[in-house]
């Protein structure tokens, strides 16, 4: 099976990426969604993260807690070394979750496997992949579209921004890079092209 790591600043256009592999019945792990999951109610998460963040968990209508995720984004941009403790929390249960997925994966025969990880290369790629796969996009076209669909002024967005290794460096490791700021259709006829040479 070969392990296709899909990775790229956040607003780059993993979805679009992520959608265009499932479409084509290829199995893919999102560690966003593994992430909300683990931090929603009841989440493997979430008991550890109160803890270390009290401010970021309140308490809902049914007196559950919950995560206040804008308090914990506020907490994460105030303090390097806050995101760094969450980081500690997150990454050894996305990984976790990862492995179970390539398991899962081999045991149903499939050909390819894609892992959609924003920090791909941040966390010190602790998942073999075959290949790594980046989308990127011009900078001012990521600000508009993380602005947009965030709800974030383009000022927030550059702090997150700072915080993530650079475009130029994920585009510089990657084997493959789709560029995704010209239109959709252009970025998934690349796709399509890279899925029938994995395919070949």
């Amino acid at each position: 099976m070969r392990v296709i790591g899909l990775t790229g600043g956040i607003g780059m256009g993993k979805s679009t990426a992520a959608t265009a592999f499932r479409r084509a019945h290829i199995p893919v792990f999102d560690a966003d969604a593994t992430v909300h999951r683990l931090q929603a109610p009841g989440g493997r998460a979430l008991r550890a993260i109160a803890a270390t963040f009290p401010r970021a968990v309140r308490t809902d209508a049914r007196d559950r807690p919950v995560l206040d995720r804008a308090a914990l984004r506020d907490i994460a941009l105030a303090d390097p070394g806050a995101l760094r403790r969450l980081e500690q929390i997150l990454h050894p249960m996305v990984y976790e979750e990862a492995r179970a997925f390539l398991a899962r994966a081999r045991r149903a025969r499939a050909r390819i496997a894609v892992l959609d990880i924003p920090l791909l290369f941040e966390t010190g790629g602790r998942i073999r992949t075959d290949l790594v796969l980046v989308v990127s996009a011009p900078a001012s076209v990521q600000i508009n579209r993380v602005a947009r669909r965030r709800r974030m002024d383009p000022a927030q967005v550059r702090a997150v921004l700072a915080r993530q290794m650079p475009d130029a460096e994920k585009r510089r490791r990657a084997d493959v890079v789709v560029r995704t700021g010209l239109s959709k259709h252009h970025a998934l006829r690349a796709i399509r092209r890279l899925i029938r040479r994995l395919r070949g």
